[in-house]
């Protein structure tokens, strides 16, 4: 999908947003496959509802691309405008125990920055790949902790309504890798309250959490990282590990030997080489175990 329209090109520019054609997302991804269209680089998410609202005068549809690493592209040319939030040059802001950090922001980054203030509690998610919106929007979690139980309120562009308003935790409605917030629904900004630790004791678990994920996850290869959720009380590396399925290919997609639930490219993978494998373990699964597994991962393919 193009922005062709030139004077829609000048309201972008005079809204900060900067247009770049052609984009492949494969290189904005972290599984690296992906098609081709429109970035609109967001600096000032004040801009979203004048910004949505172009958009669908000129029936551009649109999605939201965070940090690219919990994502599935299709290939080909592909039928939206894709929009970016940048976090350049935006610092997170602190008041006690309390942090404003921007949805854009990389989560890695923000844990560290929140250690450096003694402010700690999140170390576990520190080798979590992405931005802070998607790790709201999955409630991403990692050795015993979510990040939903320090968010205290969102800032979100509501789709429905076109308008930007601040909800609470509970109206988020954080749940297992699940919130309530509505697909079209943009993140802009979370307050979080953290736990007064200090920087040397932080700084220990983090390394600890970091050992854990070297030792136990293919962090040098093309990944989207869990492709599927845990069902209660099972484990779907340890189901796939029991089926003899590490290293099963699909193309140029692996089953990990290292963590069976993350599936790599790395064999020059296309979209339709995963989706494939995807399926092929899900119906394994099924048959071997009984579960219908859900996706962890976004799929972008309709």
């Amino acid at each position: 999908m193009r922005v062709e329209n030139p004077q829609l090109r000048a309201r972008l520019a005079g809204w900060g947003v900067e247009h770049r054609p052609d984009q492949r997302l494969a290189e904005w991804t972290s599984l690296g496959v992906g098609g081709t269209t429109d970035v609109l680089v967001i600096r000032q998410a004040q801009c979203l509802p004048d910004l949505i609202g172009a958009l669908e005068v000129e029936g551009l549809r649109w999605r939201l691309l965070g940090g690219g690493s919990n994502l599935l592209v299709r290939e080909g040319e592909l039928p939206w405008v894709v929009l970016h939030l940048s976090a350049r040059g935006r610092q997170p802001e602190f008041l006690g125990t309390r942090v404003r950090v921007q949805a854009a922001a990389d989560l890695g980054r923000t844990v560290t920055e929140c250690a450096r203030q003694n402010l700690g509690g999140m170390e576990g998610l520190i080798g979590v790949p992405g931005s802070m919106g998607g790790a709201l929007r999955m409630n991403a979690g990692a050795y015993g902790i979510e990040i939903g139980q320090f968010v205290r309120t969102v800032t979100v562009y509501r789709a429905a309504g076109n308008r930007i308003e601040t909800i609470s935790a509970g109206e988020a409605g954080f749940r297992y890798r699940q919130s309530a917030i509505a697909p079209d629904d943009i993140m802009i900004e979370a307050e979080l309250e953290l736990l007064p630790k200090p920087y040397d004791e932080i700084r220990a678990s983090i390394r600890m959490s970091n050992q854990k994920r070297r030792a136990s996850q293919p962090l040098n290869e093309k990944s989207a990282g869990c492709i599927f959720k845990n069902p209660r009380g099972a484990s779907v590396g340890k189901m796939i590990d029991e089926l003899g399925l590490k290293g099963h290919r699909v193309g140029g997609a692996v089953v990990s030997e290292r963590h069976a639930n993350f599936f790599i490219n790395r064999f020059g993978a296309t979209a339709d080489d995963l989706l494939r494998l995807i399926d092929f373990i899900k119906e394994r699964i099924r048959q071997a175990f009984g579960y219908e597994l859900e996706g962890e991962v976004i799929l972008w393919t309709d």
